[in-house]
């Protein structure tokens, strides 16, 4: 399938944009102290700069977008909707490539942002779903599930889609691409040695076969890139 035409992908780029800002500032107000005034639109406007930084490809605003796709579908099925959804906003606002610590600032930056605005335990509860997103454990709690799910749900796209993901996230890596491979394989094979890809029920319906499909062709795809990079060791 062909992608729209520049003009055509800019004016829905507008029209996306536009809308998640509404989405944003509807969420915001709901989520303040009954104190609390303020208009959101400051904060809105460090999120869209920040999701578009130079450096991005693939942790840019389309990628929320998706995100929040995913959040409206299971949205029957999560208890604390609204954290679940405040964590997505920012559980990619800070993104440093290479970084081993980007959620971990996110969290703290979101924790400064909020602090006097919300209510306190529904800060801790947003920044420790923020600090889930590194994919590094299986939780427990439901919340924290439901939110590793929809940050991999683009693992479960059609392949075509998932390449166009694929590429985005290469295009961040700052490193040699050596270790672009090296890691993104550790990492894709951990995916694989796990019981299930989704761990919700919900997601892990919709998605796991198309996820383990399209990550087993992708290691093939990066396999062979990789040797057709590597100097043959014969004279």
């Amino acid at each position: 399938m062909s992608r729209p035409e520049p003009n055509l992908r800019r004016a829905q780029h507008l029209i996306r944009d536009k809308l998640l800002e509404q989405r944003f500032d509807v969420l915001w107000r709901r989520c303040l102290l009954p104190s609390v005034s303020g208009d959101p639109k400051v904060i809105w406007k460090r999120l869209a700069r920040r999701y578009a930084e130079p450096h991005r490809h693939y942790h840019v605003l389309e990628h929320l977008a998706h995100c929040l796709d995913q959040i409206d579908l299971a949205a029957d099925h999560i208890d604390n909707v609204d954290q679940v959804e405040m964590a997505i906003w920012f559980h990619d606002i800070i993104n440093n490539p290479g970084a081993k610590d980007n959620e971990q600032r996110s969290a703290e930056l979101f924790r400064r942002i909020g602090k006097g605005l919300f209510d306190p335990g529904f800060i801790d509860a947003v920044a420790d779903l923020i600090l889930v997103t590194t994919h590094q454990e299986c939780p427990a709690d439901l919340d924290h599930q439901f939110i590793c799910d929809i940050d991999l749900a683009s693992f479960g796209c059609p392949w075509e889609c998932f390449m166009r993901d694929s590429d985005a996230v290469k295009a961040e890596y700052p490193g040699p691409e050596a270790d672009y491979f090296r890691g993104q394989t550790a990492f894709l094979e951990s995916l694989l040695a796990r019981p299930r890809i989704f761990m919700t029920d919900f997601f892990n319906t919709r998605y796991e076969q198309q996820a383990r499909d399209n990550i087993q062709l992708l290691l093939r795809h990066l396999n062979k890139e990789r040797a057709g990079k590597t100097p043959s060791s014969t004279a």
